[in-house]
């Protein structure tokens, strides 16, 4: 009699854990408000940090569409976080060196640390949610591709 396969996701089965996809979730949000806020009022992170506003607002929407789109790919890969696990290194990427170029230039005074500190803030809540993910999919990887005996002895084991 053939043995029935059952796929649950969640668990100890190789599907991500439920975390995985709230925070996935919670960050699609996050990122698609920030985009939102930046493209509609592209002068309000300045006003509010006390410090000229830039000469070209669309240069700063920019930055704003691609903090949006960042969140619609959180959005997707949300779904299945182990296996689009691309989306979430750039995200970790892009949270990274946005830090630490706001800092470097809070550092060095070309911009307050009030203009920075929502921007260090928000990419500091996700470094390590994303990083758990991007180890769990690079172990489930591994396990994938090891030869079919090794997994074999390891389910015996």
């Amino acid at each position: 009699m053939p043995r029935r396969l059952r796929v649950v996701r969640g668990n100890g089965s190789g599907g991500p854990p439920r975390w995985m996809r709230v925070v996935l979730y919670a960050a699609a949000a996050d990122n698609l408000v920030w985009g939102a806020f930046i493209v509609l009022l592209p002068h309000a992170l300045f006003r509010w940090a006390g410090i000229p506003t830039p000469n070209y607002p669309g240069l700063w929407q920019c930055v704003g569409m691609m903090v949006g789109v960042l969140g619609v790919g959180y959005w997707a890969a949300a779904r299945d976080p182990l296996t689009h696990w691309p989306v979430v290194l750039v995200g970790l990427l892009a949270e990274t060196f946005g830090s630490l170029g706001v800092a470097g230039a809070a550092l060095r005074g070309e911009l307050p640390w009030a203009f920075g500190l929502p921007v260090v803030a928000c990419a500091v809540v996700w470094w390590l949610p994303f990083a758990v993910i991007l180890l769990r999919a690079y172990r489930r990887r591994a396990t994938l591709l090891r030869p079919a005996d090794d997994r074999r002895s390891l389910r015996r084991a």
